[in-house]
């Protein structure tokens, strides 16, 4: 197939072909964009140097999927052109996440109710995917009533110059401020932009992602997104109440047969998910399962993830590997 990397100089877009590759996606031509800035520089995929070329060059070229990891703004206007094109997007940004005619697909949990006419499919916030596949099977055996979210999440997920700031504090340089304060020794209970009520831009993605991507407006949800000093790998820890009784051997069952989900739960042994050790991995990792006694019908469970594989491009060459067998 031939294939478009949109922002392909970027941390999630160096991840994107790492993951292409790793995967053996078939890849007839493949066409490196970025913005103009980049144009002309090369970057090495499968042995080759490749061009990197502009946004309107890839246009023209009419690639069968372009795979977007450059921003809300270059999606808004860049994603309609390919699409007329004939090309299918998919979008890493937030710009057509809550767009009601656009599917926002973890493809473990919806990924066949993509069609060959979807022309633009968004990749779903990097906190919400690794969340959402651990609760699958709670919410389609249980049914989910109320989530309460508190995130600890990495400062690769802010990008680059975020991981530039955390690694001049440690080594007593005067790095770029990408946060109003400093992150190393510190955690920053603020993700994005306030909004008038207080939340903030990455909580709100919790909260309508989750209920667009489970299929169900009635699921309430609360959250705080807390960014932390490490360099990769987001963890959350989910307090989760069903509307039916369960049983936690059930629920463990239940997660060690979830596709993508690996349980690490023996406190006997101190095993539990952490960030150190997911990265660089596409699991889905999940433990401290326990009962939440305080409320019937319901537990508590801690969810660590990779933010920039499963969280971002591992999510989305899944996708494209959907794509691609509708195309053919």
């Amino acid at each position: 197939m031939r294939i478009a990397v949109i922002g392909a100089t970027g941390l999630v877009g160096n991840v994107m072909l790492k993951v292409l590759a790793e995967r053996s996606f078939p890849i007839s031509q493949l066409y490196l964009v970025a913005s103009e800035r980049s144009v002309g520089k090369e970057v090495v995929f499968g042995g080759i140097a490749h061009k990197v070329i502009g946004l309107a060059q890839a246009v023209s070229l009419k690639p069968d999927i372009a795979i977007f990891s450059a921003g809300g703004a270059t999606s808004k206007e860049w994603a309609p052109k390919f699409a007329q094109a004939g090309t299918t997007v998919i979008d890493n940004s937030s710009a057509w996440r809550m767009d009601p005619d656009i599917k926002l697909v973890v493809p473990e949990i919806n990924g066949d109710k993509l069609t060959k006419a979807d022309r633009i499919i968004a990749n779903p916030n990097c906190s919400t995917i690794q969340m959402v596949l651990a609760l699958r099977d709670i919410h389609r055996t249980y049914g989910i009533e109320r989530l309460v979210i508190s995130t600890y999440q990495s400062v690769s997920g802010t990008g680059a110059d975020a991981i530039a700031q955390l690694e001049g504090e440690r080594n007593g340089s005067k790095p770029k401020m990408v946060y109003p304060y400093p992150i190393d020794m510190n955690c920053l209970p603020h993700g994005g932009d306030f909004d008038e009520d207080g939340n903030t831009t990455e909580e709100l993605k919790l909260i309508h992602e989750t209920r667009k991507i489970l299929d169900d407006e009635s699921i309430q949800v609360t959250a705080t997104v807390v960014r932390v000093p490490v360099k990769g790998g987001h963890s959350e820890s989910v307090n989760i109440e069903t509307k039916k009784p369960f049983e936690l051997l059930d629920v463990r069952s239940m997660l060690a047969r979830t596709p993508g989900v690996k349980v690490q739960d023996m406190p006997e042994t101190n095993t539990y998910p952490m960030p150190l050790y997911a990265e660089g991995k596409d699991e889905v990792f999940v433990g401290r399962i326990r009962r939440d006694t305080s409320r019937p019908n319901a537990m508590n469970m801690w969810i660590v993830s990779d933010n920039l594989r499963k969280g971002a491009a591992t999510n989305a060459v899944q996708i494209a590997e959907v794509v691609k067998d509708l195309l053919a």
